[in-house]
């Protein structure tokens, strides 16, 4: 007898941005879609759903990922930071936000939570000694308006001024 298969919900508690969420997920549910369906959080955006493109890019314990692919329920007990906790509280934007502006570093704008977030990391990590190797580290976020070279500037340029 064919019918829907009715999958258990797991408790999940985990921080985004600093505050703790705790809810029952469905093991199948996406990072992405938890953060933007259920949580609000539509910064992080879905573009390809597939990982390719980097838009849904967030940082899990530090490390950049691609939030279409890790279930939910893998963040329990861990920290995430979506775009909308790199500004301060007062809405005082991050350096490297102020260089994607002042580069013009964005055009349509879909991409760009998800490659601010790239970004933070590319810096975090030390991969910002030269273009070259900013545009190797970026390389998972794609930009269908072809802003790259305000992108690798403002990463260039926040990176060295020491954020």
């Amino acid at each position: 007898m064919g019918g829907a298969t009715i999958v258990p919900a797991v408790e999940t508690s985990f921080t985004v941005n600093g505050q703790t969420v705790h809810m029952a997920l469905d093991p199948r549910e996406s990072l992405l879609d938890v953060l933007r369906e259920r949580l609000g959080l539509t910064g992080t955006k879905k573009g390809c759903d597939q990982g390719q493109c980097g838009a849904c890019t967030v940082h899990l314990d530090g490390r950049r990922i691609v939030a279409c692919l890790m279930p939910a329920v893998q963040a329990n007990g861990r920290a995430v930071a979506t775009i909308e906790g790199v500004a301060s509280p007062d809405g005082v934007l991050h350096p490297l936000q102020e260089a994607f502006i002042e580069h013009d570093a964005l055009q349509c704008g879909y991409c760009t939570p998800g490659q601010v977030m790239s970004g933070l990391a590319c810096i975090a990590e030390g991969h910002v000694g030269s273009d070259a190797e900013i545009r190797e580290y970026m390389s998972g976020n794609l930009c269908r308006c072809g802003a790259y070279a305000g992108i690798v500037a403002a990463v260039r340029q926040a990176g060295r001024s020491g954020i």
